[in-house]
């Protein structure tokens, strides 16, 4: 039987999670876990949420609201442990190796850096902020990870941590694999308005959002600026509402691109449409997020297995580094 790949995967805990992580992630989590020839890892990254806000009176709360929702859309403890990465203390010790083997310049040149800096105006960044990258590569090689499920704007990240585990494996023996990232079709999802979707830009519609919020939300939504009423002739493929047809209404796609094109189907209406397939999407995972919190006890006992499953793998991957560089 071939060896699973190693998946390691997963977020900063700011809270419920929108359309955007479920594209750009968490349905790439979900496959690949039910694929069967992969062994996953998602952590929640806690350090990481410290890089953008020093306040961790709230870290918990929204850890465990991340993680109903990653319970809610199908990721399955049993087979994809889930766990915190402040309570796995090698994290902090492999990045720290990791930080002697990357330039800050080669840091500055990251592209997503750039992005965020200019969408969250961060002003001057922190040392642990540029270096974010070089603790996501301790996160994915503390576990040997393969493949790594991510939105677009994460594969600058990839590459660096392809480039730290080379350079190890080149200055002290081969320890590290060279991940790859796997995209999915619709690996950034805009929002609402047509930016990036992010709830800085309160632009999003969230994965436990009830039914009549998501609609609302919807009827907001950007469209193409040259259809000012029905009977215009629209262009489906410069339409944010399109987009969101195209990923969760593929069975009447073309039936609303005709419409759209014809000037027969108005926007109000196709926004209608598109929020009926959305909450017809959600439904089942805003049910299966109810039974969660209605178990606090079993999602904290989820945490807690998955917490010794990862601190077990940690344990042995510092070992063959130990051993590669001749120290500890």
């Amino acid at each position: 039987m071939p060896k699973k790949k190693i998946i390691l995967s997963g977020m900063r805990p700011t809270g419920k999670l929108h359309l955007g992580h479920w594209a750009g992630a968490l349905e790439n989590w979900v496959a690949l876990q039910n694929d069967g020839g992969y062994s996953n890892y998602h952590i929640i990254a806690d350090y990481h949420a410290l890089t953008t806000k020093l306040d961790t009176s709230h870290i918990y709360e929204y850890s465990i609201n991340m993680l109903l929702d990653w319970l809610a859309a199908g990721v399955d403890p049993a087979h994809s442990p889930v766990f915190r990465q402040s309570q796995v203390k090698e994290h902090a010790e492999l990045h720290l190796i990791f930080s002697m083997l990357i330039t800050k310049s080669r840091l500055e040149r990251n592209p997503t850096l750039k992005e965020q800096v200019r969408d969250l105006d961060l002003g001057p960044i922190s040392y642990g902020y540029l270096g974010y990258p070089v603790l996501q590569a301790g996160d994915i090689l503390l576990y040997k990870g393969e493949v790594v499920p991510v939105g677009e704007d994460q594969l600058p990240h990839i590459e660096i941590t392809r480039e730290i585990a080379r350079d190890f494996n080149r200055q002290y023996g081969n320890v590290f694999p060279e991940p790859e990232g796997k995209l999915t079709q619709f690996s950034r999802l805009p929002g609402l308005d047509g930016r990036r979707m992010s709830k800085s830009l309160g632009n999003t519609i969230f994965l436990s959002d009830p039914a009549e919020e998501v609609t609302k939300k919807m009827k907001k939504a950007v469209t193409d600026p040259q259809k000012l009423r029905k009977g215009d002739p629209g262009r489906p493929d410069v339409c944010l509402v399109f987009t969101y047809h195209k990923k969760f209404n593929l069975s009447e796609e073309e039936e609303i691109r005709r419409g759209c094109e014809s000037g027969q189907l108005g926007c109000v209406d196709c926004k209608l449409r598109a929020a009926e397939r959305l909450n017809r999407f959600l439904n089942p995972l805003r049910e299966r997020r109810r039974q969660y919190e209605n178990a606090p006890e079993e999602v904290e006992k989820i945490l807690k297995n998955g917490e010794a499953q990862a601190r077990e793998v940690a344990r042995k991957t510092m070992q063959d580094v130990h051993q590669a560089m001749k120290m500890g």
